[in-house]
């Protein structure tokens, strides 16, 4: 059987502090609304019993509501359900009214009523009560609203701080000293071979190094460049792996209006050359492709013999950064043959084509 989630972690915050001080203090004020005028007119016994009464049926109110927010919260968690969660609340308070008042107070009213003749008015018993209940539930909401409030605020700060840091992240990715240092070497070797593909691998070089620095502060690019500038970057890749290395495009010619975050595919391409092995016996095949409205990148799985495990925060900050712009979410699935990343589809209609790379 499932455990049911605690108070604190359903509505937020830790109410112990509120109970000490606040039941007390409301059992005072009840008992001043309900008997305050004959006080003085009556014994200290009659005093404390009142008030000792007092504080057993707020305390019975208060944990009663206190229940009822509890389960309203579960079932209508949202700021926009207060709603249902006030229809919960009045119907609790009519059915906890009526039960206390007609169980505790009668109760006790009826050994005093031969004696005193002294029963609490119905209107200031019931409006007391009403009025002190709609107080608790006013706290408990307010409280509410202000942890999730903050809350909010913070993952807000959290996700733009890790949006900046993904984005240095791609940055980093791009021009880091090893990415350079092959792509030179490789140049170096075709200089002698092939002058004419050694003139256009610095051309896809060029163009690869200009779309990063063009792209670094875009929320969203369109496909069509993020393919464009893939295209130069595969070329590099080919001229250094060769045929251990192949890639497939597919069924993105009707995609090209739909939005990427700049450089996530890039990003995914080096996640998977940094962590497989890339042979003749064990090429790397990595897959892009459109299905069912969202990006797919793909490729099979041969991992490395890594002294280290990956930290995943590439990855990560690629989820928090699609988190932030759409509904949906990158999904990532590993299976015993696969690495795949499933993208959000984003509908760009507004980006103006600024680069080329024809």
């Amino acid at each position: 059987m499932k455990n049911s989630p605690c108070f604190q972690d359903v509505v937020g915050f830790n109410d112990r502090w509120l109970i000490i001080i606040g039941l007390p203090l409301a059992s005072v004020l009840i008992s001043l609304l309900l008997f305050g005028d004959v006080y003085m007119e009556q014994g200290w016994g009659f005093v404390v019993a009142c008030v000792g009464m007092s504080v057993v049926h707020t305390a019975l109110f208060w944990f009663s509501l206190r229940w009822v927010f509890y389960r309203a919260k579960i079932y209508y968690p949202r700021f926009e359900q207060l709603a249902q969660r006030l229809v919960w609340f009045l119907v609790a308070f009519v059915v906890i009214y009526f039960v206390l008042n007609k169980g505790l107070i009668e109760f006790v009213f009826e050994r005093w009523e031969s004696e005193n003749d002294r029963d609490p008015n119905p209107l200031v018993s019931f409006v007391s009560a009403f009025l002190m209940s709609a107080l608790l539930i006013v706290l408990y909401e307010a409280l509410s609203f202000y942890i999730e409030l903050q809350r909010a605020v913070a993952e807000k700060a959290q996700l733009e701080r890790q949006n900046v840091e993904s984005q240095l992240e791609g940055l980093r990715n791009q021009v880091n000293p090893h990415f350079l240092f092959n792509s030179l070497n490789t140049l170096i070797y075709l200089i002698p071979e092939d002058a004419d593909k050694a003139v256009r691998f610095v051309q896809q070089l060029s163009k690869v190094y200009r779309y990063v620095l063009e792209s670094r502060d875009a929320k969203i690019t369109p496909l069509a460049e993020e393919l464009a500038f893939l295209k130069a970057y595969i070329f590099l890749l080919k001229e250094r792996f060769g045929e251990n290395l192949q890639i497939e495009l597919r069924g993105l010619d009707k995609k090209q209006d739909m939005g990427i975050v700049p450089l996530t595919l890039q990003m995914l391409f080096e996640n998977a050359i940094k962590h497989n092995v890339i042979s003749t016996e064990k090429p790397l095949h990595i897959e892009v492709f459109a299905e069912n409205g969202h990006l797919v990148v793909r490729n099979n799985l041969q991992r490395k013999n890594q002294v280290m495990d990956s930290t995943g925060v590439g990855l990560q900050n690629i989820k928090d950064r699609y988190r932030m712009l759409t509904d949906g979410e990158a999904e990532v699935i590993v299976s015993r043959d696969y690495f795949t990343v499933i993208l959000p589809a984003i509908e760009v209609h507004h980006i103006a084509h600024n680069r080329s790379f024809t």
